[in-house]
């Protein structure tokens, strides 16, 4: 039967025998699939950086870089860690699928190679990365959205990008996972894509906003998590976007939590969110130092708003020379 998203994959089989390379190559193109070649591990790596590749056949045994080392700097780049890799190998001991394993191998195949199952194989393996593709692809549109947003006030040019870094370098002082540094990251770019929902005019008011206004304003939250919902790759995600506009003590929107009700992510990304609004110049106010952002930040803490503690954990990540301190 045709399969569309097949018959547009590429493959690339990188092995050190014409033999295996011819044969695997036949069998595929026969197939539907496009066909890449590649004698060893260092020239895989070439072929991979200026194609788009769907999946990678490797040997294990190959003069310069192995099929063990290449799938190692395949799966540590995140450029290309999402390629489907298939390990093909004569070694069929356990160390040897254990090693292949660690070095982040998606699957294995013995030689000699069973027909059948390396078509069963590459086509289950194909249709998963399209799968990811997809999800992959609603992530950049989203993001898209979330910079239009941005785009139609100049005050804020630069916000998400400078929260995602900002949020990103406090998790990893907090030494928390790279699971959350991925959700902190993407919660800096998208954490105010609910404003869409929100009239211009009152996004880029160069006054106070009615109360009216306000209640408005406080719905953004809550509609940047029904927008980004459907994305399964996003669960982490969806409490930061809710709950950044949260206070400790319970008087923050949109649901009034308190304390520890708040997800840490959501209060390290609130904490740089403030900072940066401070250190921007706004309609309603200047630029203010570095300094003077902590400053009130730490006054913000006494009233029982924010997170004190990772106030002072941000201080010790902020670099002073590229954000003076005066």
């Amino acid at each position: 039967m045709f399969d569309p998203m097949r018959r547009r994959a590429t493959v690339l089989i990188a092995d050190d025998e014409e033999g295996y390379r011819g044969l695997f190559a036949q069998l595929l193109t026969g197939q539907g699939y496009n066909v890449l070649s590649a004698k060893d591990g260092e020239e895989a790596l070439e072929v991979i950086a200026s194609n788009a590749i769907d999946l990678v056949l490797l040997d294990v045994m190959m003069p310069r870089k192995t099929g063990f080392a290449t799938c190692l700097a395949l799966k540590a780049d995140p450029k290309t860690r999402l390629i489907p890799v298939v390990l093909v190998t004569g070694l069929n001991s356990a160390d040897d699928r254990v090693h292949g394993a660690m070095c982040g191998a998606d699957d294995f195949l013995g030689k000699p190679v069973n027909r059948q199952e390396l078509l069963a194989r590459v086509n289950s393996l194909v249709r998963m990365k399209g799968f990811t593709d997809e999800l992959e692809n609603a992530e950049i549109v989203l993001g898209s959205l979330a910079l239009s947003i941005e785009a139609k006030d100049p005050y804020t040019e630069g916000h998400c990008e400078r929260l995602s870094t900002y949020a990103v370098a406090l998790a990893k002082r907090l030494k928390l996972s790279e699971e959350w540094c991925v959700a902190l990251r993407r919660g800096g770019t998208v954490h105010d894509i609910g404003k869409i929902g929100v009239p211009e005019s009152i996004l880029i008011k160069p006054g106070p906003l009615t109360e009216e206004e306000w209640k408005i304003m406080k719905q953004h939250p809550a509609i940047g998590e029904r927008i980004c919902a459907p994305l399964k790759s996003f669960g982490l995600v969806l409490p930061i976007i809710r709950h950044h506009h949260e206070r400790l003590d319970g008087s923050g929107y949109p649901d009034g939590l308190k304390g520890d009700e708040i997800p840490l992510a959501a209060r390290i990304l609130q904490t740089v969110d403030i900072f940066d609004a401070v250190t921007t110049s706004r309609p309603y106010h200047q630029a203010r130092s570095a300094r003077e952002a902590l400053v009130l930040l730490r006054e913000e803490a006494k009233r029982g708003w924010r997170d004190g503690a990772l106030v002072d954990e941000f201080e010790a990540v902020l670099d002073p020379s590229r954000i003076p301190f005066h």
